[in-house]
């Protein structure tokens, strides 16, 4: 079945899905596409189940035209077929959030691999540490940051015509998750946290000791792995990283209970600790598909702003999800001293916040009032206005790659991000 489709905005990242029909139009300002004379079908894009058909846009004739679902193996294998059809990453009207569960779906079987191969690149040399990894990487957690790894690479594989990853895109992806981990275990150890996604952390339940030597271990054997794969501005890259991890926590550890904290230090202390691993993932994964350097530093930008951006998130939800959403204490930040964005927003309107911080919480009740002013004196709003800046971004940054389901996933991981405060 053919249809004609006229002036749709490629640069659009989400879509309105209307009934499936025999026409359809398009709207610049509502950014919809309307499928008249319905016939009860609706749409299958990038792995998720709208009905019987899938809607291909033909950007070389014009057309749409919607063809039988076929398994998604089959159509998003390799991201854009052999004929260069472009799949548009529509939602339903109902306007769903996002999930990782469906935004991963089009790297689900790379993230399985990855699952299966985590406990085993660890090694077995020692029981303790084969527990405390174990512990960590069974307490679940979204493996946002290899996720990311395979989608950047099945994006960039087809400009360089690859069929399929590489070995190289694949333990990049092991590497990363590896990274995560360790830094992980350190932070719980540093913040003294006892909880990490709803379990004990490792150091709560074997001791600091052994917590700070399986940091240390996970990080050695990320690192063995890293030598391995003989690019060297890939190891450059991703050595990078585990400075800008320390470099993170000391300038964190030096600005406690500092009310003069500006906004530039914070993003840059934001960048050492979240969003340089974001930025080498997804440099790293365009660099091993040998797409030209122009794309690969976007891929970065891309990363940066992302992660820059969650990290924003994150310091927002600090203050407005419970203890239970969050899977630690709440507002545990503030209370031990770190001034993040929300918090910075805020002084600049209330000076009572800043005699609050700089007693260091002496006053029976001066936490709660704290967040409370937080909460209500404008941090929150300003917060998520920053959010939005970086996702804005990231966003700009996708725009060298094709239209595919990879990339499309790309930008639902922006638009997830932001849902998490909507």
């Amino acid at each position: 079945m053919m249809m004609s489709c006229r002036n749709v905005d490629l640069g659009t990242s989400v879509l309105d899905l209307m009934p499936c029909g025999c026409s359809c139009t398009s709207s610049p300002t509502s950014r919809q596409l309307l499928f008249r004379n319905c016939s009860k079908n609706l749409c299958r894009i990038g792995g998720r189940s709208y009905g019987g058909n899938l809607v291909l846009l033909r950007p070389d004739l014009g057309t749409c035209r919607a063809v039988p679902a076929k398994p998604k193996e089959t159509y998003l294998l390799n991201g854009i077929g052999q004929d260069k059809t472009v799949m548009l990453n529509l939602k339903p009207e109902s306007q769903k959030p996002i999930s990782l569960e469906n935004l991963f779906e089009v790297v689900a079987d790379d993230l399985q691999r990855l699952n299966d191969n985590l406990l085993s690149i660890v090694g077995a040399e020692n029981p303790v540490l084969i527990s405390a990894a174990e512990q960590i990487f069974s307490a679940g957690g979204k493996r946002m940051r290899p996720g990311l790894v395979f989608l950047v690479s099945r994006a960039t594989a087809e400009l360089a015509g690859l069929k399929e990853l590489t070995v190289e895109h694949l333990r990049l992806g092991e590497i990363i998750e590896m990274i995560h981990t360790a830094s992980l275990i350190h932070d719980d150890v540093l913040d003294e946290s006892d909880m990490r996604r709803g379990k004990e952390t490792v150091h709560e339940l074997f001791g600091t000791r052994v917590a700070v030597l399986a940091g240390d271990f996970m990080f050695a054997q990320a690192s063995w792995y890293l030598a391995n794969l003989e690019n060297l501005e890939v190891i450059k890259l991703i050595s990078q990283v585990i400075k800008d991890f320390a470099s993170g926590e000391i300038k964190q550890a030096s600005s406690l209970f500092d009310c003069d904290v500006e906004l530039d230090d914070y993003l840059l202390k934001s960048y050492y600790k979240t969003a340089s691993l974001v930025a080498a993932s997804t440099k790293g994964a365009a660099i091993f598909s040998e797409v030209e350097s122009k794309i690969a530093e976007e891929m970065y930008q891309y990363g940066k702003n992302l992660g820059l951006s969650f990290q924003v998130v994150d310091d927002i939800l600090d203050f407005t999800q419970s203890t239970e959403q969050l899977g630690k204490p709440a507002a545990n930040d503030l209370a031990k001293g770190n001034i993040t964005a929300p918090v910075i927003f805020a002084l600049e309107n209330e000076p009572r916040l800043r005699e609050i911080i700089e007693s260091e919480f002496c006053e029976p009740g001066s936490l709660e009032e704290a967040i409370e002013i937080v909460r209500n004196r404008g941090g929150i709003k300003r917060a998520q206005e920053l959010a939005k800046e970086k996702a804005e971004l990231a966003l700009k940054n996708l725009n060298c790659l094709p239209r595919s389901g990879f990339r499309s996933a790309l930008e639902d991981m922006v638009m997830f991000n932001l849902e998490r405060i909507d």
